[in-house]
């Protein structure tokens, strides 16, 4: 186990500060939340247990059941920000007609370890910036004040300008100055190369191999010394950074701390019909998806990719099937099961006002922009939530994505306004405003479905 398996799950990520950082974007749903942040203090359980016990500890692996708009995909999606591990969501109707028209399975693994290396290569490029810099800055040098090729050259001279001309460059003096410099183009960046279904599985990257080929081209640009500042530190960046080592770091990291949260697996349930039995398409994903889930190996163009410890966090309604209508191996394999609670008034009142990223918090910064204070009367949330509750109800219940609906009709006006006809620095949404606004609507219920 190398030094960088424990970088990105830190020891005081304990269950009960995970819980508590969950509890700053998501109200409610605390047996999801405790669920979820056992299964990742476990990663790094796993992570300091002894060889070879360690590789004998499997993920338990979660279904999230529960209506739309309560939460199972912020608690995956905030949970995978908190491990600062490699997160992708992906939905399972993606492969719902595999052999026809669909992905194959295999293909989320090969997303999910692209990720793990863009997120390594932004790590180890903040690691070299400093160097980078300085590199850059030599080049810059070396433009506006070349290195003399006759030995008669007075060095010491030589040598005073060069420092002049570094301290003006570090002072931004020299910034608008245009240099011409020549950077680094890719001769095949615009190539690209197809093939049939399953053509990604093989472990060798054609297109990475053509490119490495062909030999790179040199282009020269004139730009401001500023522009060429970042375009060349970019460059020796990249030249510092081992490919090799990124794309090791960047497996480990998918094998042990990857997580792929799998939205909408209800979708390949398939409800027990008599006489029917489980829709064969349906069957079949899951028969593709369960080798992935209980650990296989797959072809990657960075390598081969073990799926035994990557946690799978799935989710689904559950309105026409049930959990138990999925193929008993996969059963199985998600031994973890929450059930997460429909949204209640007193919920969306929280939901409107408490967590960070609130929808009312969104809207008041986004007219600060403008200049314009928006500001919420308490009895006006409070009847926002009503409707929001009251509308779940009698049409569909969307959870808290109905909150979204009803404050776009309410604000309409107000956003098309400003800045050109409001004049007031302050407006004010009373419960009147909000009554006046969607009372006509929730009255008629066809207009309700069409429009909250």
């Amino acid at each position: 186990m190398t030094e960088d398996s424990f970088h990105y799950l830190q020891d005081s990520l304990t269950p009960r500060r995970i819980v508590a950082e969950l509890d700053k974007y998501i109200i409610g749903q605390e047996n999801a939340k405790r669920s979820v942040a056992i299964a990742l203090r476990n990663r790094w359980r796993r992570q300091n247990v002894p060889d070879p016990l360690r590789d004998e500890i499997m993920p338990n692996n979660i279904i999230l059941i529960g209506p739309t708009g309560v939460g199972k995909t912020e608690i995956a999606r905030r949970l995978s920000k908190l491990a600062g591990a490699p997160f992708l969501k992906v939905e399972a109707s993606k492969f719902t007609e595999v052999g026809y028209v669909g992905r194959d399975v295999e293909s989320m693994i090969r997303d999910l370890v692209e990720i793990a290396v863009n997120q390594v290569r932004a790590e180890k490029t903040n690691e070299v910036q400093e160097r980078a810099a300085e590199l850059a800055e030599e080049r810059i040098l070396d433009i506006i004040f070349p290195r003399p090729q006759s030995q008669d050259t007075d060095e010491a001279v030589q040598s005073q300008t060069r420092e002049k001309l570094r301290e003006q460059l570090r002072a931004g003096n020299l910034d608008q100055r245009t240099v011409e410099i020549d950077t680094t183009v890719s001769s095949s960046s615009n190539m690209q190369v197809f093939g049939p279904m399953g053509f990604e599985d093989m472990g060798v990257d054609i297109q990475n191999l053509l490119s490495s080929m062909i030999p790179k081209k040199k282009k020269r640009r004139k730009v401001t010394i500023a522009e060429a500042r970042d375009l060349l530190r970019q460059e020796e960046a990249q030249k510092l950074i081992d490919p090799d080592a990124v794309s090791r770091l960047a497996l480990e990291r998918v094998q042990n701390a990857g997580i792929i949260f799998l939205d909408e697996i209800d979708k390949i349930a398939g409800a027990k019909n008599a006489g029917s039995g489980i829709d064969v398409s349906r069957e079949g994903v899951q028969r593709d998806l369960l080798p992935i889930v209980e650990g296989s190996n797959v072809n990657t163009k960075y390598g081969v990719v073990r799926t035994d410890h990557i946690l799978f966090i799935a989710s689904g309604a559950f309105h026409v099937s049930k959990p138990s209508d999925l193929i008993p191996e996969m059963q199985g394999r998600f031994p973890i099961r929450v059930e997460l609670e429909s949204l209640t008034e007193e919920d969306f009142v929280k939901i409107l006002t408490l967590p960070k990223n609130a929808l009312l918090k969104q809207y008041a910064a986004m007219l600060d922009t403008e200049g314009v204070e928006l500001q919420f009367e308490d009895d006006a949330i409070k009847q926002i939530a009503r409707i929001a509750a009251e509308v779940n109800e009698r049409v569909e219940n969307i959870g808290a994505r109905r909150l979204h609906t009803i404050l776009t009709t309410l604000l309409d006006q107000i956003l098309f306004d400003v800045p050109d006809v409001v004049s007031e620095r302050t407006v004010r949404i009373s419960s009147e405003l909000v009554e006046k606004k969607l009372a006509s609507i929730i009255k008629d219920r066809d207009l309700s479905q069409y429009i909250l």
